[in-house]
């Protein structure tokens, strides 16, 4: 609220991030890893008095040079433009925090690329003992701008006490410090390891490129080993919060865990097979599908590391919209709008609510949504719901989206970002609710959208409704964190519930409809093949008609081996009734 915005909505300023960021690590990784790599890889070469060896070390040292000191430079530079535009207030907060552990950092920068040049243009030239020596001081600077750089950035997901305190220590060995630089040590030895098999598949000497392939796959291969407990001691110092995203409560997450493992798998196949096992197999082609691995492996990580801190950019201090925990009481008290100082609309009126609308969604929401872009797409998130239903939404989407951040501002500013996102971007009828008073039918459709239309159609819950009696869905209602962890009981009055139940349990008419779906034919036709009716009733002998609706669209999740539920909502909720009725449920 303190910064002015780089507005590019169709790509993203966190999408600019996650590039520039991966592609840094990959490399400024290797640049802690690799220098090990070359001193050790020297060693083998004067321990084996093969002149072959040492005129590899001297190529990869080339190699090792311009990768390190030229992408990792100018990638490293690129990090800290990218973030002071996209997040200037976490920037500078952790500037002003630990200015001396980024001064001590580039204090070994500067030693780690001095001693990169003096141990590649002198290589050969000065006595072998001195050069080694060098070498390890490369390597010595370069791992304590690792050691720094992890305190600094490990507090941002587990600041600890440091977040009430401010307390440097406390901040810098936060409670992730250590499980964070024992993993990221071992992913430094690994991306080594696999640079180096790609230095050997380039070389022309058969017995040179055997010899390395296997020198760098063992590298890999212990990599692997400390990994993994380093790891899961990373998962479980991290606070409750975090944890369970990691865990499974993000979708994202959830994702980037797919391809971690996918990559873990392949990498771990060709580092036993073709660099440990069989090092002839290695050739260019291998060597360049591991480092695709080994990128994919780096990249989810810290994709799990970012996503993993929301709804924060800096854990319990400041959120992703770069607002201030702190400040949030106060200012969704008297307005964001009057408090932001690059904003045209300090006041809402009439005339302005769209605008005002649309400069609420640049400072609350773009720092994580696009608006027809790839990432996060608040456009399409929102196709399906109605004005009221996205007020009545924002008012508790931290609740029921933990790893979002609560609207801060009044709710005369949350119908305004809701005439922007509705009237504006989706060219729909923008009109106020009427007042709750009231028992009828529109009653119950407006409690519908304030309470279930945010992520529900009314077809898309009207199996698990159909047939039951009021008593019933009321109970449905109150027990709907039970049926889903990521749902929230309704929270209204008996009376409002029982004008929503009433809503819910009318029928809903498909367009075109001729006739109403038989739930036994819909058994015949997904189910009969490969289950008997007998077999499902003592399956769901403990599930409501609305449990076995619910989780006949997560099949899948319940059950890996069998297909996805792929029929209607109508048919859906047929077969709910069918396999109900046939336990004899009411």
């Amino acid at each position: 609220m303190h910064y002015p915005v780089w507005y590019l909505p169709e790509i993203g300023g966190g999408s600019l991030i996650a590039l520039i960021a991966v592609f840094h690590v990959f490399v400024s990784h290797f640049a802690v890893g690799g220098g090990l790599y070359l001193v050790l890889a020297e060693r083998k070469g004067l321990r084996e008095h093969s002149q072959a060896i040492l005129d590899f070390t001297h190529r990869h040292a080339k190699f090792f040079l311009l990768v390190s000191m030229v992408l990792g430079s100018i990638s490293g530079v690129g990090i800290w433009f990218i973030i002071s535009l996209v997040n200037p207030a976490a920037t500078s907060y952790l500037i002003h925090s630990f200015v001396f552990g980024w001064a001590a950092e580039w204090v070994f920068f500067t030693v780690e690329i001095a001693a990169a040049f003096v141990y590649f243009y002198l290589f050969g030239k000065m006595d072998w003992s001195t050069h080694l020596k060098v070498g390890y001081l490369y390597f010595f600077a370069a791992w304590m701008s690792l050691f720094l750089i992890n305190g600094i950035i490990g507090v941002m997901l587990t600041p600890g006490t440091w977040a009430e305190t401010g307390d440097f220590w406390q901040g810098f060995f936060n409670p992730s410090f250590w499980p964070s630089l024992f993993f990221r040590t071992f992913m430094a030895i690994l991306l080594a390891g696999c640079y180096g098999c790609l230095s050997a598949a380039w070389s022309r000497d058969e017995v040179v490129r055997v010899k390395m392939t296997r020198f760098s796959g063992l590298w890999s291969l212990v990599a692997f080993i400390g990994a993994v407990p380093a790891a899961a001691w990373y998962v479980l110092v991290l606070p409750a919060g975090p944890r369970q995203l990691v865990l499974g409560k993000s979708p994202t997450i959830v994702l980037a865990l797919e391809y971690g493992a996918v990559a873990v798998l392949l990498l771990l196949t060709i580092t036993l097979v073709a660099t440990i096992i069989r090092p002839q197999f290695n050739n260019r082609l291998v060597a360049l599908v591991a480092m695709a691995c080994a990128f994919v492996l780096l990249g989810s990580f810290e994709w799990i590391r970012e996503a993993a801190r929301r709804p924060y950019v800096i854990n319990e201090v400041i959120y992703s919209n770069s607002i201030f925990k702190k400040d949030a009481d106060k200012l969704t008290a008297s307005g964001f709008l009057e408090s932001a100082i690059w904003v045209t609309h300090k006041r809402l009126s009439p005339d302005n609510r769209v605008a005002a609308g649309r400069e609420l969604f640049i400072h609350q929401c773009y720092s994580c949504h696009t608006l027809g872009g790839g990432n996060n797409d608040l456009a399409a998130q929102t196709a399906d719901m109605s004005y009221s239903a996205l007020v009545a939404y924002l008012g508790k989407m931290h609740t029921l989206r933990p790893f979002m951040p609560p609207f801060i501002g009044t709710p005369d500013e949350a119908r305004a970002l809701a005439s922007y996102l509705i009237g504006k971007v989706h060219g729909k009828e923008v009109q106020e609710p009427v007042e709750r008073a009231g028992d009828g039918l529109a009653a119950g459709r407006r409690l519908f959208e304030e309470n279930c239309a945010a992520c529900h159609s009314q077809e898309d819950v009207a199996g698990a409704f159909d047939d039951q009696t009021k008593e019933k869905a009321e109970t449905i209602l109150l027990t709907l964190n039970e049926i889903s962890s990521e749902m929230a009981s309704f929270g209204g009055t008996d009376f409002e519930r029982g004008l929503l139940a009433d809503f819910l349990r009318l029928p809903v008419a498909s367009p075109g409809a001729q006739k109403v779906v038989d739930g036994a034919a819909v058994f015949d036709m997904h189910c009969a093949s490969c289950h008997g009716a007998e077999d499902l009733v003592e399956n769901t002998v403990s599930w409501d008609r609305a449990l076995i609706y619910e989780n006949l669209s997560r099949l899948q999740e319940l059950v890996p081996e069998m297909p996805p539920f792929i029929g209607s909502q109508e048919e859906r909720g047929a077969l709910a009734k069918y396999l109900d009725d046939l336990k004899g449920g009411k």
